[in-house]
């Protein structure tokens, strides 16, 4: 077998070399199987910067035509756009991205039509195993009439959607630097919150790296890495900026800096968004995954919500959302979902709902922010194991006996003490890698159970 589909089909989406893993040929069998096996009939098909993005869109098309489907090209997409598509149109969507991924990556992320997720226990799994035939050597499915192709433009009404969710014509006058990474953002921010289409905004904008390129070179386009936001920081304090945004690739993360070039915590970034929600819709549900800070679902009660803890990623984090009629999620990783984005995620709209609360009233982002933050976390840290569950039965165990902890397995392990500080332990879904998160009420807490537990699992 020269294509192995397991080794490259992820838990939400597709994501591996290009020619060695990713070719034409299996992005057209995994499109007449997404047909095949979902039984949609018309699908919007969008790609990102990456060279390779045309013609495996185009071939996953040809997949999906041959099996009956009709396709719509929509061509230079954010991920967040194909999401805005398959919603308004009541489509299913295909989206070629590796997202973050270097320059050598690509992938796809599909969903149903409302922008519902397609993730292994979902669909994917039968999707890859279709495709695995056909690349085997089992006739693509073939209808008596194939479907057709057409053409269209999204980027206007994607803009006035975003513009009608988010109304940003009354705020005060605020100066943004934009660090596009070289990814799509560079080809939304200026349609959403640039002059060409929004007369009289107030805000003026200091792009960096809009132009699309996707060898990425000027850095990676992962906020989340510190290195990658070194730029946009420096860049914030040299021209005097109210706030910095950093997007990924596909432009379905937003990363913010207040005017110090400080990084604001994606966990802030939650909590500021839920309290505006709140306000619009009380009492509603918030989702949050269970490695942001405790002070999220803090938060999320005071002001009358009803905290929803979920497992780290989107399909489970959208599937959650649906089934409490959530207004709104967020994630550490800032992806940050919206009842009325179809419980989707979108880096831009939770710029917008930033950029609203700082141009609302006369604080600083620095200043909202501290209001958010309460506890003092770890960040993400990866450890190379042997048996990440192995290891995580050992830490397991060496907490079981403890007087005052508690533990749960909604999400790998996590361990809460008595003084409130916590720590998550969870296996990556595509690496030996073990990932540990922990917070604390102050930093010699946290420390003190962060590396209790790195004892264990680097021993």
């Amino acid at each position: 077998m020269a294509t192995n589909l397991s080794e490259f089909v992820k838990a939400y989406d597709v994501r591996g070399l290009v020619g060695s893993q990713l070719t034409p040929e299996v992005m057209e069998a995994i499109g007449a199987a997404a047909v095949a096996v979902t039984g949609e009939t018309t699908w919007a098909v969008g790609h990102d910067m990456r060279d390779s993005g045309p013609g495996f869109a185009e071939a996953f098309a040809r997949g999906a035509t041959r099996a009956g489907a009709d396709v719509i090209e929509a061509g230079l997409c954010s991920t967040d756009m194909l999401y805005f598509i398959a919603g308004k149109r009541n489509v299913a969507g295909a989206m070629f991205t590796a997202s973050h991924n270097p320059a050598e990556y690509n992938g796809l992320k599909m969903c149903l039509p409302a922008a519902r997720p397609i993730g292994l226990d979902t669909g994917l799994a039968d999707i890859r195993d279709k495709a695995q035939a056909i690349l085997d050597g089992e006739p693509a499915p073939e209808a008596d009439k194939p479907g057709t192709t057409t053409s269209e433009d999204f980027l206007a009404a994607y803009a006035q959607h975003m513009r009608d969710l988010v109304d940003l014509s009354r705020i005060r006058p605020l100066k943004i630097v934009v660090d596009a990474g070289n990814g799509m953002g560079g080809h939304t921010v200026p349609a959403v919150l640039g002059s060409q289409l929004l007369a009289g905004l107030p805000l003026e904008i200091d792009p960096m790296y809009f132009e699309l390129d996707g060898t990425f070179p000027n850095h990676e386009a992962n906020p989340l890495e510190p290195a990658n936001i070194v730029d946009l920081q420096a860049r914030v304090k040299e021209v005097g900026a109210d706030l910095g945004l950093a997007f990924d690739g596909d432009a379905d993360r937003c990363f913010v800096v207040d005017a110090d070039g400080e990084p604001v915590t994606p966990s802030a970034i939650t909590a500021l968004i839920a309290t505006r929600e709140l306000a619009k819709h009380p009492g509603s549900a918030i989702c949050h995954n269970l490695i942001t800070s405790k002070a999220v679902p803090e938060i999320v009660a005071e002001h009358g919500g009803r905290p929803v803890r979920t497992r780290v990623g989107h399909s489970y984090i959208k599937a959650d959302m649906a089934e409490v009629d959530a207004v709104f999620g967020g994630e550490h990783s800032a992806h940050y979902y919206f009842k009325d984005f179809w419980f989707a995620d979108t880096g831009m709209l939770a710029a917008m709902h930033v950029l609203a609360a700082v141009g609302e009233g006369d604080r600083s982002a620095a200043e909202l922010a501290d209001e958010f933050v309460r506890y003092v976390p770890s960040g993400e840290i990866n450890s190379k194991v042997d048996d990440p569950h192995a290891k995580i039965e050992e830490v397991a165990a060496q907490y079981a006996a403890r007087e005052g902890v508690s533990t749960d397995r909604l999400d790998g392990l996590t361990v809460t003490l008595e003084d409130g500080s916590w720590a998550n332990l969870r296996p990556s879904n595509t690496e030996p890698l073990l990932r540990l998160n922990a917070e604390g009420p102050d930093q010699a807490s946290m420390e003190r159970l962060r590396d209790d537990i790195l004892r264990t699992v680097r021993n």
